[in-house]
């Protein structure tokens, strides 16, 4: 018997007329027309749960974070998911679909939201005799907190940050005052917010009335105030003050037992005032507004300020509705925001008769911000650092050394090389300080 060839075959198939190939046909017919359906209702299926999860998902974080701000109560939580839900839901779905609220539990043991909700779903291919719809259910959670924040910001005002970088700096810094501080009740603010530029010194304002004036150098300690002599009667050439002295040096010790110093070599006082905890955002976008830049970089008084803002042990210097919480209590959360655009060069404590306080004391003020940090972090203050445009490598180590340890989804030290990357970190830090003090 002769071999077909390969085109034989090929015309012998198809001119055969047993009806084999045609039931072949058939049957692959219906073989790809049902796996079309059941792919064209998987995707309508995977689409809807996606939408579905998406928009329970904003339902329950709007919801915890109304929570968080207090514009609602726990037993408000219901409503708000559905109301979110629903207003989702509307643009997500067909509008034959059903969505349902099955369930929201609100547990204050934990502070944890959660809600399950389901849709039903006219399949856009039915299979033979099956069900002509599907009903889909997911389940999302946020938490919630009834924490109360307290931050102090480190500005950084000195002559290096003249020109464009200042006016980054106010941006970034009211950016970031807006959106710690929007949406709050003002009569029972959640969170405030200390501003502290710093240069050769920190500007105390009106505290200076806790600022002793200091003839002394080397480690002189400044009296405590008491009933027989107040700071205020003290001669002072302006309202500075430079670094605390003597045994309360690395301490956020109350000025009933040592006042700060206002060195007496001194040569500069930065214009801009720090702001103590408030919840008034325009005062403070007006103090950062009058940031100008000038002077060197005594970066460690700006920290102990910082510090000096968030103790408890201050509370009877602050102004009314400006005194932290104790460190010790666990319904309030601390935070401090420390922001350089370069290495840290002036210091008074510790600093001889005969030598330069200003611009020659990296190694002075680098370990004496080192060693401030160290303290405020066992004190409970979490902190967050920022470098902008920094070139020196001792400066990247304080900043990095001074900064709290990461942990699996915040970062604490920022290098920013940009106004917009500085904006960005800011931004970045206060979305992390919002999520710690929700989860610790």
């Amino acid at each position: 018997m002769s071999r077909k060839s390969s085109v034989e075959w090929v015309k012998w198939f198809w001119s055969d007329r047993s009806g084999n190939f045609a039931v072949a046909t058939g049957a692959a017919i219906s073989v790809l027309v049902l796996a079309g359906g059941f792919a064209i209702n998987i995707a309508q299926l995977t689409l809807t749960k996606s939408n579905l999860q998406q928009a329970l998902d904003s339902a329950v974080t709007s919801t915890a974070r109304d929570l968080t701000t207090h514009k609602i109560d726990p037993e408000d939580a219901d409503a708000m998911v559905s109301a979110f839900l629903q207003a989702n839901g509307i643009r997500g779905f067909a509008q034959a679909d059903r969505v349902t609220l099955d369930r929201v539990e609100v547990d204050r043991s934990t502070r944890m939201v959660t809600a399950h909700a389901s849709v039903v779903l006219d399949l856009a291919f039915p299979v033979f005799r099956s069900s002509t719809t599907r009903r889909i259910a997911v389940e999302s959670a946020a938490l919630y907190s009834d924490k109360r924040i307290e931050v102090a910001m480190m500005l950084d005002v000195t002559g290096s940050m003249a020109g464009q970088k200042i006016k980054d700096l106010k941006k970034a810094a009211k950016g970031a005052v807006s959106t710690f501080l929007t949406g709050q009740d003002p009569d029972d603010p959640r969170v405030r917010v200390a501003i502290v530029p710093y240069a050769d010194s920190v500007n105390v304002g009106a505290l200076a009335n806790t600022v002793n004036v200091e003839t002394g150098y080397t480690t002189d300690e400044p009296p405590a105030i008491d009933s027989a002599r107040s700071a205020s009667s003290s001669f002072r050439p302006d309202t500075c003050a430079t670094e605390r002295k003597g045994r309360y040096q690395f301490s956020d010790a109350s000025p009933w037992k040592a006042m700060p110093s206002r060195d007496y070599r001194l040569q500069f006082c930065p214009g801009a005032q720090l702001s103590p905890l408030t919840a008034d955002k325009a005062r403070l976008d007006n103090r950062i507004d009058s940031f100008s830049a000038d002077g060197a970089t005594a970066g460690h008084i700006g920290i102990q300020w910082t510090w000096y803002m968030l103790s408890r042990e201050w509370k009877d210097f602050l102004p009314t509705g400006s005194a932290p919480a104790r460190a010790s209590d666990d319904k309030t959360a601390k935070f401090a925001i420390l922001m350089t655009d370069g290495e840290f060069n002036t210091a008074f404590a510790g600093v001889g008769r005969w030598e330069q306080p200003r611009t020659q004391q990296q190694t002075r003020s680098r370990n004496h911000a080192e060693r401030l940090c160290e303290e405020m972090k066992k004190d409970g203050i979490e902190i967050f650092t920022v470098g902008f445009m920094l070139k020196e490598s001792a400066a990247r180590q304080v900043m990095a050394k001074c900064a709290s340890t990461d942990d699996a989804s915040s970062k604490h030290y920022f290098e920013a090389g940009s106004g917009a990357e500085l904006d960005a970190a800011f931004q970045a830090i206060a979305a992390n300080i919002e999520r710690l003090a929700i989860v610790k």
